[in-house]
């Protein structure tokens, strides 16, 4: 474990991509490849389990495997050798059917996705209680008053429900984006040397499906060894999903200010605090993820890049993969199970949410009396009188509300009472606790 990898990853990500887990998947396709060739015929059966007692991770040399794969350009290769040179040791004949007909590809991407098996289940769990927390959170705050802002600007009132709704909304279809990729993705990859099976003489099909029954993936309609659309997706829909977290962190820590103080992380010893100023509160869990959202498209256009592979197997560009997925799947794991742990312990001020609706001395509401006048003298008409008295406002320090009951235009449409009823925050919020309970709604059907 190195001084970050608590910081910006997970345990459980980081083990599912550790070497150990890499080489144990490899090992576990090299194990399911011999008892399907034994069910279609083409090896022994006692070769088969022969091979399969020797697909332990801890079996192989793994510094020794490291070095060779300096030099064979990929571990397959140096795992090969060191497997059949292990069951020689108990069948010299049995070692004549390791890795019979396949290719160092099948090896790598069909381990690979394997590794990407367990990490979507990861992935997919904190989403659920992450989206179980939102839905609360949208619920409990349907129709709490805050401050909309637009351009980093006090806009018009809306809810603190429905700003929840819209991450909630954007999670849901990141639960509908893993659940449809991994679909595309959960498929074997095994093609031989060229992708035509041809060294298993008329029974590669037949043992492409066997193969994929034993390891619980979908065959595909053919081999995928350069086309490799199935894990860019993969990369492209984690950044889609990172982007979003991004987007919530960036909320919590805006109003999460000093000057804003609505929503806070929790607090806990030795966190969020800082090394000088005793009275620091900072957003920890939201500098996380924005850290996440930062790093991880660039590696997920290493992945879109990595796309273009030369003929039936590529050279470089394939193997650009190898760290830069693993990378974006522990960014992502670690930014959403950070988000997932601190969601339901927020500390929502709903007060300061209204107290803040005011710090604009009543301009939040300019767009609502326009609208109200623009019933008796038209829209236009209505914008520039109200625009000029929010400039008066301004100008003067006084609350727009005063400036208007003083202007004459005005108090020849619109009474104190209308005035009192426009200046009220519920009373503008539009659809929005309908928006709120739309996507609520929607989320829970999901489940």
């Amino acid at each position: 474990m190195t001084l970050l990898d608590a910081l910006f990853g997970s345990s459980a990500m980081d083990e599912v991509f550790s070497d150990e887990a890499r080489l144990q998947r490899m090992l576990d396709f090299e194990a399911a490849l011999a008892k399907a060739e034994a069910a279609c015929g083409v090896i022994p059966a006692t070769a088969a389990q022969t091979i399969a007692s020797k697909c332990k991770g801890n079996l192989v040399d793994a510094v020794a495997l490291a070095n060779a794969t300096a030099l064979a350009l990929n571990p397959a290769i140096p795992l090969v050798k060191q497997l059949t040179a292990l069951v020689a040791k108990d069948d010299a004949e049995a070692a004549r059917f390791v890795h019979w007909g396949a290719t160092s590809q099948d090896v790598n991407d069909t381990g690979l996705v394997l590794q990407i098996r367990q990490a979507f289940d990861l992935l997919e769990a904190d989403l659920e209680s992450l989206r179980d927390s939102l839905i609360q959170l949208a619920q409990k705050y349907r129709s709490t008053p805050i401050a909309g802002h637009t351009l980093m600007q006090h806009a018009l009132p809306t809810t603190f429900g429905v700003k929840v709704a819209g991450w909630l909304d954007a999670m849901n279809r990141h639960r509908e984006r893993l659940a449809q990729t991994r679909k595309r993705v959960l498929v074997l990859q095994f093609g031989g040397a060229v992708g035509t099976l041809a060294a298993l003489k008329g029974k590669g099909l037949p043992v492409a499906q066997a193969l994929a029954t034993e390891l619980q993936l979908e065959l595909p309609v053919a081999p995928w060894h350069a086309q490799h659309d199935r894990v860019a997706e993969v990369a492209v829909t984690l950044g889609l999903c990172v982007g979003t977290l991004g987007k919530i962190a960036r909320d919590i820590s805006l109003h999460m200010q000093t000057e804003i103080a609505e929503v806070f992380e929790p607090t806990g010893e030795g966190r969020g605090g800082s090394s000088t100023m005793p009275q620091k509160r900072n957003p920890v869990t939201a500098g996380v993820v924005l850290s996440a959202a930062t790093r991880v498209p660039g590696l997920v256009s290493t992945m879109l890049s990595a796309m273009v592979q030369e003929d039936e197997r590529g050279l470089g560009n394939w193997h650009a993969e190898w760290e830069t997925l693993p990378q974006i799947f522990r960014l992502t794991g670690g930014a959403l199970h950070q988000m997932a742990t601190i969601v339901p312990r927020l500390k929502i001020d709903a007060e300061r949410m209204r107290r803040n609706l005011d710090a604009t001395h009543g301009l939040i509401y300019a767009e609502g009396v326009a609208m109200a006048l623009g019933n008796h003298m038209g829209k236009s008409a209505a914008h520039t009188l109200v625009e000029s008295a929010s400039r008066q406002a301004r100008e003067s320090g006084k609350h727009l509300r005063e400036v208007l009951a003083q202007t004459k235009t005005v108090t020849e449409h619109l009474t104190s009472a209308d005035l009192d009823q426009l200046f009220a925050p519920e009373n503008y919020l539009g659809a929005a606790k309908e928006f709120a309970d739309r996507v609520i709604a929607a989320s829970r059907s999901e489940k």
